[in-house]
């Protein structure tokens, strides 16, 4: 069965960084469009960066110059390196993958102290 696990979130302060991971398994990784999303209490799921099979990257205009999306194919797993946190970004932040009908990854929570 298709999986996706995120892994690496955790708290950081204000200023620094972090990077998360998604692992999946299940799908032909190298041929899946693969994005991280977050979502803040009270907010809308929103998608933060995205890299395409094609190997287009794409960023929402909040994260631009601060995120770094990459992925390993021969790992299928995708990163999203973060860097100049602010308390803003502070969100569960899920990986997806449009294989097949499209996948979630369970979510993995980042909190960034003030």
């Amino acid at each position: 069965q298709v999986q996706l696990v995120e892994s690496g979130g955790g708290l950081v302060q204000a200023g620094g960084s972090l990077r998360v991971s998604c692992a999946a398994s299940g799908i032909i990784f190298s041929m899946s469009t693969m994005g991280w999303y977050r979502q803040a209490p009270g907010k809308q799921r929103e998608l933060v960066a995205e890299f395409t099979s094609g190997g287009t990257t794409s960023y929402a205009d909040s994260v631009k110059g601060r995120f770094t999306i990459s992925r390993d194919n021969r790992k299928s797993t995708v990163y999203l390196q973060m860097d100049r946190l602010n308390a803003d970004d502070t969100a569960v932040y899920y990986c997806h993958s449009n294989w097949g009908g499209g996948y979630w990854g369970q979510g993995t929570q980042v909190t960034v102290s003030s």
